[in-house]
């Protein structure tokens, strides 16, 4: 603890499952990048699965390429050249802050942008959390030009959470007084004590103050903060009601609701 912007805001991205708050304030600005030279990542994916020739030797997939063709889903070598792209000359690598306060943004999603002019152009959009500012990002990438075409920043817009930022938030639960209760029954159910988030799967999702009727003074900046609740599963065991805690990752404080 310690899944577009433009008309994008509101949709959900991979991952969440709660819609974006609506009324945000926005500031869209526009920074075209210089073309990247190359275009080769460091590493391309592979396939998944494996296929079985008919004699009953298992053979390697054929490697993932390079570039994808129209909606398919980016590639690995496609999500590393965006993500590299978005962050060159953003100045957000040296300001910005991620969920654990080291440099750089904690990126939350990278997803392939829809091509609503039929062009058949293949795109990426960035989303990316600012811990300093409390602020969302996202760039959008042009893969066949490498440049950034744009670039949308938010206030009080809370995309759903990423892996980064669940672990981190169930890291500030363990940690906290209100972590006695996950501690005591993490060990009722395994005999063990609860050593971190490793312990535990987790999922989650965005806290909207807007939900609850009677709010805790300790929950109040939450959507100008960045505020989680975890849901945790024992590996392989039970789950552990955390419902009713609230995480601000930005103040590293948790909150009890009811």
């Amino acid at each position: 603890m310690r899944h577009v912007i433009e008309r994008h805001l509101g949709k959900v991205v991979a991952g969440g499952s709660l819609a974006v708050a609506t009324g945000a304030l926005l500031l869209a600005v526009t920074l075209p990048d210089q073309p990247e030279t190359g275009g080769r990542a460091e590493s391309a994916g592979t396939a998944s699965q494996d296929a079985v020739a008919p004699a009953g030797k298992v053979e390697a997939a054929p490697g993932e390429g390079e570039h994808g063709v129209g909606s398919d889903p980016l590639t690995d070598a496609e999500t590393a050249r965006a993500e590299r792209i978005a962050l060159r000359g953003s100045g957000m690598s040296a300001a910005a802050r991620d969920v654990e306060g080291d440099r750089g943004p904690q990126r939350i999603a990278t997803n392939l942008a829809e091509d609503e002019t039929g062009s058949g152009a293949r795109r990426a959009e960035i989303i990316y959390y600012d811990y300093r500012a409390n602020v969302t990002t996202t760039r959008t990438v042009d893969l066949g030009t490498g440049k950034v075409t744009s670039t949308t920043t938010a206030r009080h817009v809370q995309p759903p959470p990423s892996g980064a930022e669940l672990t981190e938030a169930a890291r500030v639960l363990i940690a906290d007084a209100h972590g006695k209760g996950l501690k005591q029954d993490y060990r009722k159910a395994t005999g063990k004590n609860l050593t971190g988030p490793a312990d535990l799967d987790l999922s989650g999702f965005v806290f909207r103050k807007e939900t609850v009727e009677r709010l805790p003074a300790a929950l109040e900046a939450c959507g100008e903060h960045r505020c989680l609740q975890v849901v945790a599963k024992v590996r392989n065991g039970p789950w552990i009601d955390t419902r009713a805690f609230v995480v601000d990752l930005s103040a590293r404080s948790v909150g009890r609701l009811g």
